[in-house]
Parts: structure tokens; C-alpha cells; sequence
């Protein structure tokens, strides 16, 4: 394998192993981070979207040849955000989120801008539709054409209306009565999980589409809007004299930080790691437009 089809793997691998100090002081504390909370739906749930995109990409080249229908870059970037998606909701980082305020917001910023819009950049769909047997692909695409379900599929794919829903699940779930509903009862914290990856996958699809100058162009637009106000609820949690979620009360203070700077800290990751995550995906739309506007030009 060479080291560009590494790469895309270097940042999960990353993030792993950045995770692995607080797990060990976990551990020494009497708990241990790998075993709590690996839920085998989660497990079962990756191996299935593994599963499916290895069937259908195997089966497409094998037909077509290597990297036709899906280039080997896209793959690369799917398998890239499974492992995010791992990382994210497996052990440590999601055991430690119940611990520290930080560590869930690192949690949520994986999964909406890391492992969603790599996700997305696989085209998994049309590649999950590879996995069947012809005469299932065939099924399985007119119940796709089933008119209600495209209408309502591009409505949710208009980039307002995804902009929107993003927007309503972050605000919403960060709310303190609904964030803590999330940490004491399983079920609305999987809701809450589901909610925002939905809604990223949602977003991120709705502005990685057809290109052209116009399409990126309101790309860029949402996402730096998107920016902003991510940002003003990154400076709100940062800058609060309180604290917010009083769950965390008497956790923080086991890993050395109070539960106001755990707070602090858990903003700043929405505010200033994320907001350059959005910032890069930006400069890529800004550039894609430059690119296709210099060359109808030229055309």
C-alpha cells in the first residue's frame, strides 16, 4: 500500500493516539475507557457501512476497472470518516465524554466536521447500490425513483434547508436542558448523536454536489454563516461566567480542571479548531469556483 493511500488515515490514527494518555489516567483511576461503552450497535453499525462500501466498490472495478465510478481518492475519504466515526463514538472518546465537557464537544466536532463530510466525499450511495446482486440493485433503485421519496429528498437537499436543519440540531442539543437530557438517558443521548450526524451528512451533501461557479459559490456563503454562528456558540460557552451543565459537577475535578474551565475548554474546540475545519472548506469551494470560472473562460 502506498503512502498516498495512507494518508487519509493518518488523522484517525492521530486522534487515537492522542486519546491514549487520558485513557491510561483513566484506567489508573479505576475505570477503563476501552470496555464502557462500546456499544455493539455502534460496532455493528460500522462493520455494515464497511461492509457494504468494500461489496460495492470491489464489485464496481472488478467490472469497470480500478477507480472507474469511484476514483481511489473518494474511497480513501470514506474510509478516512469511518474511522473518525469510530474514534468518535467508541472508546476512549466516548467514555471520556462522560467525564469531561471538553472531551464531548471533541466528540461532536468529529462527527459533524470530520467524519461527515469525508463521509459524503465517498459518494456511499451509489456505491452501496454495488453491494447487491443486479436483480436487488434493480429493486432497490425504483424504490429509490419512488416519487414522494425524491421530492422530499431534494427538498432536504436545497442547501438552505440542510443549512437550516444544522443549524436548529447544534443550537438545539446545546441547550442545557436537552444536552443534559442526553447525558442521563441512553436513548436521548443516541438520538442526540443520530441528530447531529444526520444533519452534518445532510449539510455537507447538500453543498458537495453538481460543481459550478454558482453552486460553490453558495457553498462558501453557508459555510462561513455557519461559521459565525458555530463560532458565537463556541464564544457564549467560552465566555460564560457559569457553567452550564451541571452533570459534570464533581467529574471534571478528578482529570485537574474545574468544571467552569472544562467548559471554557470545550467552547474553544467548537469556537477555534472547528471554525478552521470550516475555514479550509471554504477556501477549497472558493478555489473550485476560480477554477471553473477561469476555464469557461477560457472555453
Amino acid at each position: 500500500m502506498t503512502v498516498n493511500r495512507l494518508a487519509p488515515l493518518v488523522p484517525t490514527i492521530a486522534l487515537w493516539i492522542a486519546c491514549a494518555p487520558l485513557a491510561r489516567a483513566h484506567s489508573e483511576a479505576g475505570g477503563d475507557v476501552w470496555k464502557e461503552g462500546a456499544d455493539p450497535w455502534v460496532i455493528g453499525g460500522l462493520f455494515v457501512a464497511m461492509a457494504l462500501y468494500a461489496m460495492g466498490t470491489t464489485r464496481l472495478w472488478q467490472q469497470a476497472g480500478l477507480g472507474a465510478g469511484v476514483p481511489v481518492w473518494r474511497a480513501g475519504c470514506y474510509i478516512a470518516g469511518l474511522g473518525i466515526l469510530a474514534v468518535a463514538l467508541l472508546p476512549p472518546v466516548d467514555t471520556l465524554g462522560s467525564e469531561l465537557f471538553s472531551m464531548h464537544m471533541l466528540q461532536h466536532e468529529l462527527l459533524m466536521l470530520g467524519a461527515a463530510p469525508l463521509l459524503v466525499a465517498g459518494m456511499p450511495l451509489g456505491v452501496f447500490l454495488w453491494a447487491f446482486s443486479p436483480p436487488w440493485r434493480k429493486r432497490v433503485s425504483m424504490a429509490l425513483r419512488w416519487r414522494p421519496l425524491r421530492v422530499v429528498w431534494r427538498r432536504l437537499m436545497q442547501p438552505l434547508v440542510a443549512w437550516s436543519i444544522h443549524a436548529a440540531m447544534l443550537w438545539a442539543w446545546h441547550a442545557p436542558r436537552f444536552f443534559e437530557a442526553g447525558l442521563l438517558d441512553d436513548d436521548v443521548h443516541v438520538a442526540q448523536h443520530l441528530c447531529f450526524l444526520i444533519s452534518a451528512l445532510l449539510f455537507w451533501s447538500a453543498l458537495i454536489g453538481a460543481r459550478s461557479p454558482i453552486r460553490d459559490g453558495s457553498a462558501v456563503v453557508y459555510l462561513l454563516t455557519t461559521l459565525i454562528h458555530s463560532g458565537m456558540l463556541g464564544a457564549l460557552l467560552t465566555f460564560s461566567p457559569r457553567a452550564w451543565y451541571p452533570f459534570y459537577a464533581g467529574r471534571t475535578e478528578a482529570w485537574g480542571i474545574s468544571l467552569l474551565a472544562d467548559q471554557q475548554l470545550g467552547g474553544l474546540v467548537m469556537w477555534v479548531p472547528a471554525g478552521m475545519v470550516l475555514i479550509l472548506a471554504a477556501l477549497v469551494f472558493a478555489s473550485r469556483v476560480l477554477r471553473l470560472s477561469t476555464s469557461g473562460r477560457r472555453a
